[in-house]
């Protein structure tokens, strides 16, 4: 009963399709209008209904091809067949009857025509403008001729002047019907021959203003057929050179006439646009009808036709998930789906045997590999492993950290290609009898130097032949820094004791002397003797001002903690140095609300003073050594809070990191002629001390094309909402 409802479905459709045509056409004059607006309504009725029946078939479709049901993928691309067999002619005749319909229009709105019209528009145009040219060639050549003889006498009345107009006036090749000379007001001050006061049009203020800003006004006075110029006459005050010359007022009109024509004809080609769609509507009524007859027809020849695969298609989903007992019943027959049948229940059986086979033999392999794998993820050291001809075939989790390498980019590469500084070495344990070589190698990624002790040794076999190479390292650059630090403090304090005790009778004695002698000695004298003392002093303390801050690095305080808001301490330093550098921008972003942390905010505060007035003395060193053009000094950063870490940033666009830039936590090393080098290893250590820590790289461009400077980035703990110090 399906079966026959849907083929008696799909027939109704062409039916109504031929009798809607009928009464549209040869039988329009006597189909009544009751009798065509039940045939539309049937019309409308059909599409509706065929519309529902397919959407909901292929609702369900998609449904079932969600969940994975057996034999939807095949029902869907069928039905996509069908559904394209149906859409690909019905839309190949809609563009070819479309085609038709506009060829047969072109002959009414041909190129030739509308080229005929576009030329009659040109050649008027033409001729207008050909008369304004003409126009301001001679109205400009009037104007200098009377410019010239201003010049040449200075005392000329407004009789001379007539006469010079009139002269000029003849002289002209093409002649000039009017010209006359007047002021500002538009008042006649002398007018040229044939000029009568009857024939003056006064220009109007616009164009008077305008001239009299130096500019030459054409006037286009179509209903007396006349082309007028005014030009302001420079040699004399006040006055103005107003001309006019008669234009054939046919072509003007013919000029408003054309171009009417030319837009009425564009108004029907453009309606052109409206036939096409009232045709195309048209069949795509009937279309509408065919094609839904036809997609029902598929969907229901896709049903019939995907059914006897899907319990196949259902095992086979079983068998992708891994139940290899799964089979199907084996239908008689020798046809190509019986025989898959057949075939599939085989496959299933020699699966699962191969499969229970490799399990046994992967399981001691497995075993093996994760205790493997889990070693060497787990240690801090990197390891490479290189096979015989030295190309890398093994990095661990570590290697990739440090070197910032990337497995699926690097694996296969050489050694000297992965990583260019380790070559060296390398190159040293290959022509060397040695089988293993270790050096301290430094190596800079993202910016940061970083000191790996590196050691590398050969692989060989029971039998002694050379396998590969295994290369280990270690970050070791903290160990290295932090024995500099500590041979510079323990220098810091030695300098310091050694200093810093005989500054105090330095200074006193210098005093001394000052006030004993200087009472027994001559003026002169007098005056040098106090002159050498006070420079004893300034440099006695100007040593112990070093000497302080060498005790201050040798033996920094440890610090007293308390809960602050940090947020609060950033917003102060900037404060504080946006007073002290009034002529940086500063741009920060800092939240309102507080951000609590366990700290002592004395060396935090002064942490971040430090790195703020470095940020500026960045920007002073630029522009010490000249800065580019339109830089503006601009201090910027923010405070966010993630992961239970406060992250602070302070960027600037002054001078940038040198290439060796770990060497600036370093004591005493510095890029400012007057600097100490002790801010940053300050900083560094009271970061340190709170648990955080400080980088130093690149900032990006505040703006396009910018300078880039440079931003030091601070990561300190901070207490959640809750937690207590």
């Amino acid at each position: 009963m399906r079966s026959v409802a849907t083929l008696g479905l799909v027939l109704l459709g062409p039916v109504l399709a031929l009798l809607t045509f009928l009464v549209l056409g040869p039988l329009s004059d006597l189909a009544d209008a009751p009798g065509l607006r039940l045939v539309i309504l049937a019309d409308m009725v059909y599409i509706l209904v065929v519309a529902a029946l397919v959407l909901r078939e292929v609702a369900r479709i998609v449904a079932s091809r969600r969940a994975r049901s057996a034999g939807s993928r095949l029902h869907l691309r069928l039905t996509g067949v069908f559904t394209i067999v149906a859409l690909v002619p019905t839309i190949l005749v809609a563009v070819f009857a479309t085609i038709t319909v506009n060829m047969g229009l072109e002959g009414w709105f041909s190129d030739r025509v509308s080229s005929a019209l576009g030329n009659s528009v040109d050649a008027a145009v033409a001729y207008s403008q050909e008369h304004s040219d003409d126009l301001t060639t001679d109205t400009r050549a009037l104007a200098n001729f009377l410019n010239l003889n201003r010049r040449a006498t200075v005392l000329l009345s407004d009789g001379d002047l007539r006469q010079l107009l009139s002269q000029g006036q003849s002289r002209i090749q093409r002649g000039l019907e009017e010209a006359f000379v007047i002021d500002g007001g538009g008042e006649i001050r002398a007018r040229g021959e044939s000029s009568y006061l009857f024939d003056y049009e006064r220009p109007s203020a616009p164009d008077l203003a305008a001239a009299r800003d130096g500019e030459l006004v054409l006037i286009e006075d179509r209903a007396q057929n006349e082309f007028r110029a005014l030009v302001r006459l420079d040699a004399f005050p006040d006055r103005y050179l107003y001309v006019s010359r008669e234009v054939d007022g046919d072509i003007l009109a013919l000029l408003d006439e054309t171009q009417q024509t030319v837009q009425l004809y564009r108004q029907l080609e453009s309606d052109r646009g409206r036939v096409l769609f009232e045709f195309g509507l048209l069949y795509l009524g009937f279309a509408i009808i065919m094609v839904l007859a036809a997609i029902w027809l598929g969907l229901w020849f896709a049903e019939r036709l995907s059914r006897p695969v899907g319990q196949l298609a259902g095992a086979a989903q079983r068998v992708g998930t891994g139940d290899l007992e799964v089979r199907v019943a084996e239908e008689g027959g020798d046809d190509e789906i019986a025989m898959l049948g057949r075939l599939f229940n085989q496959m299933t059986r020699q699966l699962k045997g191969q499969r229970d086979a490799l399990i046994e033999q992967n399981e001691a392999t497995e075993a093996r590999r994760r205790l493997f794998d889990s070693v060497l993820s787990s240690v801090t050291a990197g390891v490479i492993g290189l096979n015989e001809a030295g190309r890398v075939d093994f990095m661990n989790r570590s290697a990739l950290r440090l070197l910032q390498l990337v497995e699926q980019r690097d694996s296969g590469l050489s050694l000297s290609a992965a990583v260019p500084e380790f070559a060296a070495l390398f190159e040293r344990l290959q022509k060397s009898t040695a089988e293993a070589v270790q050096e301290e190698i430094k190596l800079t990624r993202s910016g940061k130097q970083e000191s790996l002790l590196v050691r590398m040794a050969t692989r060989r076999n029971a039998d002694g032949r050379l396998e590969g190479y295994v290369v280990a390292f270690d970050d070791v650059t903290q160990l290295v820094s932090a024995q500099r630090m500590a041979a510079w403090g323990d220098v810091a304090r030695r300098i310091a004791h050694e200093i810093k005790n005989p500054l105090t009778p330095i200074q006193l004695s210098a005093e001394r002397i000052k006030r004993r002698f200087s009472k027994e000695l001559p003026d002169d004298d007098k005056a040098k003797l106090e002159e050498m003392t006070e420079i004893i002093v300034r440099q006695t303390n100007d040593l112990r001002r070093i000497v302080d801050e060498f005790s201050k690095f040798a033996r920094m305080p440890e610090p007293e903690t308390r809960v602050e808001d940090l947020a609060q301490l950033f917003r102060e330093a900037i404060t504080l140095q946006r007073a002290g550098q009034p002529g940086v921008r500063f741009a920060f972003d800092i939240p309102e609300t507080p951000v609590k942390a366990e700290l002592d905010a004395t060396m935090i505060g002064q942490a971040f003073t430090n790195l703020l007035k470095n940020g500026g003395e960045a920007i002073e060193t630029l522009q010490e050594k000249g800065a580019p053009v339109g830089h503006v000094p601009q201090l910027r950063g923010a405070l966010q809070v993630t992961d239970g870490m406060a992250v602070v940033t302070i960027a600037d666009n002054g001078i940038g990191l040198p290439a060796d830039r770990a060497k600036l936590f370093e004591p005493y090393v510095t890029t400012r002629e007057k600097g100490t080098g002790l801010g940053l290893p300050i900083v560094k250590k009271i970061i340190e001390e709170h648990g955080g820590t400080l980088e130093l790289v690149d900032a990006e461009p505040f703006e396009e094309g910018a300078h880039r400077g440079a931003m030091a980035r601070i990561t300190l703990p901070i207490l959640s909402n809750g937690e207590r110090a």
